[in-house]
């Protein structure tokens, strides 16, 4: 009996085997890549945003706070359609990780990277944001309009 009560407390605790969880609410925008919802952080899986004290260079060489323009650029986003659901897929530190739509049910990972404010993190994405990244590039948008430092980079990490 001790053995199967064992064996059911620790599959009950067992975090790779639960069901991803959703968390929905309305988002406070924490940086370009990471909300907050009901208390708890969400790391946008698969995208890399510039850091809050990241500064970039516009299309004309004048240097401007990217990663402010990143988090205003967020927030300006998911007020248009509330709440916001995410859904985890991992943690990562303090942060739950995942992928998370609007209301309405427009991607918000997706539409960071296809309008310039985030870019594709193959690492984490596996290359599934790739053509909104060229996408963005080829319409110089966000930060693609001027000469920008990798965020990874900018954090003092490795970026493989």
């Amino acid at each position: 009996m001790i053995r199967t009560t064992s064996l059911v407390l620790a599959l009950a605790f067992t975090p790779s085997l639960a069901a991803p969880a959703d968390i929905t609410g309305r988002a406070s925008v924490i940086d370009g890549d990471t909300i907050e919802i009901n208390g708890v952080r969400v790391r946008f899986e698969g995208i890399d945003a510039p850091e809050s004290r990241q500064m970039c260079e516009n299309a004309s060489g004048k240097a401007y706070r990217c990663g402010q323009a990143s988090a205003k650029a967020l927030d300006a986003f998911l007020a248009k359609s509330r709440p916001t659901k995410c859904t985890a897929t991992g943690t990562s530190y303090d942060r739950v990780v995942g992928y998370c739509v609007r209301a309405d049910g427009m991607d918000v990972n997706t539409w960071m990277v296809r309008n310039g404010h985030a870019i594709d993190w193959p690492k984490y994405s596996g290359g599934r944001y790739a053509p909104q990244q060229a996408e963005a590039q080829a319409a110089h948008a966000g930060i693609w309009a001027g000469a920008f430092d990798l965020p990874c980079l900018v954090r003092g990490a490795r970026c493989d």
